[in-house]
């Protein structure tokens, strides 16, 4: 019997600017177990957070995403047991989807040895995901532009000094694929010029701890104003991260999470959004984080009788 432990770091997509391409992994973790077993079966557990949110079937995301990586190395266990320890929520922006395909595929490479290279693997968990800003900074940690193109992808990784952010996920279900509806087809040319002279500044300000400059560059025309709306409460929330001394506030990727940088007073800033989003009928849950440097870690498979 074999078995490897995979722990994949939770994410905040876009921050602000950085639309669909940039991305800054967290200290929250899911941590995937893959078993294999001698007779041709297939059990999952999952326990933590959201656990009853998670398929323990076929149809659980981190199946089949090992099942993939099983399919084109052309080689699978004769069984499988898949342990899924959960932190980060179902749908809350904080890249859970991307977790469990990273996870999926790292643990399932592990087991068979390793065939593929965590660059094709991130070009894998990329082409299931759709695009990058997840899946980069969850393999690699730290804050990651990821860059589509035609001949793969393009990765740029930046070191940060240690930061703290403020997480709060109101309780509100926001399907992914309504945040996208939302968002319209064409855009001017001034909200594109705007996000653009952004999204640099976004990256120089978190890498030199610049919050002055952060509260400029956290801006944005391209998602945020179709989003925001769609949330209960979030414009308050923006506010009232703001005066209580949070310089960048975002949507964490698509919501319904908001992140919120400062250099102090996380928990009053925690206290003031989740106050905002009581006054609109939504419990709360917050976090204060800090931003992983490691990205995804593989533990060594054991092998035993």
């Amino acid at each position: 019997m074999s078995q490897v432990t995979v722990s994949v770091p939770a994410t905040s997509a876009n921050l602000g600017p950085g639309f669909d391409c940039l991305g800054l992994a967290l200290a929250l973790y899911n941590r995937i177990t893959f078993t294999a077993v001698p007779h041709p079966a297939l059990t999952i557990t999952v326990s933590g957070t959201d656990a009853a949110n998670v398929a323990t079937d076929k149809s659980n995301l981190v199946y089949q995403c090992a099942a993939l990586i099983f399919e084109k190395a052309g080689q699978r266990p004769s069984g499988l047991h898949i342990h899924q320890e959960n932190a980060i929520p179902v749908g809350s922006g904080l890249g859970s989807s991307s977790t469990a395909v990273l996870g999926g595929m790292l643990a399932a490479n592990a087991l068979i040895g390793g065939p593929f290279t965590p660059e094709q693997i991130l070009h894998f968990a990329a082409e299931r995901e759709g695009h990058p800003d997840n899946v980069a900074p969850a393999l690699y940690g730290g804050l990651v532009l990821g860059i589509g193109h035609p001949r793969g992808l393009h990765i740029e990784r930046f070191d940060l000094p240690d930061l703290k952010v403020v997480v709060i996920l109101p309780d509100f279900h926001l399907l992914t694929r309504e945040a996208r509806a939302a968002l319209p087809a064409q855009v001017s040319h001034a909200d594109a010029i705007f996000n653009a002279a952004r999204t640099p500044l976004v990256i120089r300000a978190l890498q030199t701890a610049d919050y002055t400059r952060l509260a400029i560059a956290m801006q944005d025309t391209l998602h945020q104003p179709y989003r925001i709306p769609l949330i209960p409460g979030m414009a308050g929330a923006f506010a009232a991260a703001q005066a209580a001394g949070a310089q960048g506030v975002a949507l964490s990727g698509a919501g319904p999470s908001l992140i919120a940088f400062a250099p102090e007073g996380h928990v009053y800033i925690g206290e003031a959004v989740t106050a905002v989003f009581a006054q609109a009928g939504l419990n709360s849950r917050t976090w204060v984080l800090d931003v992983d440097h490691q990205g995804s870690c593989v533990e060594k498979p054991v092998s035993g009788a």
